[in-house]
């Protein structure tokens, strides 16, 4: 079958716009390379907004706990230089890594479960990746990825117990990885399989609790290893088939603060299934539909910090080409699967049902 229209229709935006919403564990943009598949050079800007809504049932008062999932931005940039024929570079700015949870209520909340509690995360990363190709089909590509997190964490409510109104604040630190990974192509079928291995990250927070005033310690923590697996192929001369899986190790990612003593977080590892279509209506206009699934290990007992256990999507994404510009974006909407939150993994305190997202995101890309 030949695609000679079909290869710049390309994997549009919104299918990776899980990279707008809540996924297991911290995971926010699944650290997409794309960008260094592209024809020539190339530069783009992205900016995603995510507003979840989350209310819970406090299980000690059979309360409404309130909406407790926080909206965030997600603003991102890359470019792709094509050095020679067979090099090319790319340089990739995300915020990978994010949380926004707060329970309504005071902190020392004497009259809820889990009122009060707060978590918050933001996350900067820039990624360098060069792409080898050894001929048509064959080509490999690896890098270094330096990302910095910083985080503030409350337990608050009748839950925590002694606990009670515990706080730790985690200063910005720095740390760096690696990933590494190939392809395999075929241009005149528009076909392309990508695999890339992401590597753990570790940080040392200098961190303060306020059970030891003015003491600052350092709190280790890792970010998830993780294999993003990338397939796209022509089905007709203007429809592409895209498919994405990616698993994250997010068990590694422990924090146990100095004072403390014990693990904030309890996370499971996770695998996220994306499956779409890209249709070519003219030399302008390109659409999509993609639909996305987040299978998270273990059962739904989840962290009151982060109160959701996987998630199903429906990505509605549009596109529009002028000359070397493209204006990509789309709407998409996540249910949110149900969770039972327990502090540590313990009694239950809060159950969740019936939590989703709307997600909107919008990409400007030039080729020059």
């Amino acid at each position: 079958m030949k695609t000679s229209t079909l290869g710049v229709v390309a994997p549009v935006f919104l299918l990776h716009l899980s990279s707008a919403t809540l996924a297991a564990g911290l995971d926010r943009t699944n650290q997409p390379i794309g960008i260094l598949f592209e024809n020539g050079n190339y530069v783009e800007f992205s900016f995603g907004r995510t507003d979840p809504s989350g209310h819970g049932v406090d299980s000690g008062f059979d309360t409404d706990t309130g909406d407790v999932l926080g909206g965030f931005n997600l603003p991102g940039a890359g470019i792709k230089l094509q050095l020679t024929d067979k090099l090319s570079a790319a340089l990739i700015y995300d915020k990978p890594w994010g949380a926004n949870t707060a329970f309504p209520g005071e902190v020392g909340n004497t009259t809820s479960m889990l009122g009060g509690t707060r978590a918050f995360a933001e996350s900067d990363a820039l990624t360098g990746v060069l792409r080898y190709k050894f001929n048509e089909s064959w080509s490999v590509h690896g890098g270094l990825r330096y990302q910095e997190i910083a985080g503030n964490i409350t337990l608050s409510g009748l839950a925590y117990g002694p606990a009670n109104g515990y706080n730790v604040a985690l200063e910005r630190d720095g740390g760096v990885g690696w990933l590494v990974g190939g392809a395999y192509e075929r241009p005149d079928i528009a076909m392309r399989l990508a695999v890339t291995y992401n590597s753990e990250v570790d940080h040392d927070f200098p961190s303060r609790e306020n059970i030891a005033p003015g003491v600052t310690s350092i709190t280790e923590a890792t970010t998830a290893q993780s294999v993003n697996i990338d397939f796209q192929t022509g089905i007709t001369p203007k429809t592409l088939l895209l498919a994405n899986v990616r698993w994250a190790d997010h068990t590694v990612t422990d924090l146990v603060p100095t004072a403390l003593g014990s693990d904030l977080i309890n996370l499971d590892n996770a695998v996220t299934y994306a499956l779409g279509v890209a249709h070519r209506f003219n030399e302008r206009w390109v659409g999509s539909v993609s639909f996305a699934y987040d299978d998270v290990d273990g059962d739904n007992v989840v962290s009151p910090l982060s109160p959701i256990h996987g998630y199903r999507a429906i990505t509605l994404g549009l596109r529009y080409e002028n000359d070397n510009m493209r204006i990509s974006g789309g709407l998409r909407y996540t249910e949110l699967g149900d969770a039972l939150a327990a502090p540590g993994g313990g009694t239950v305190r809060a159950r969740f049902d019936d939590s989703d997202a709307i997600s909107l995101g919008i990409k400007v890309g030039f080729s020059f």
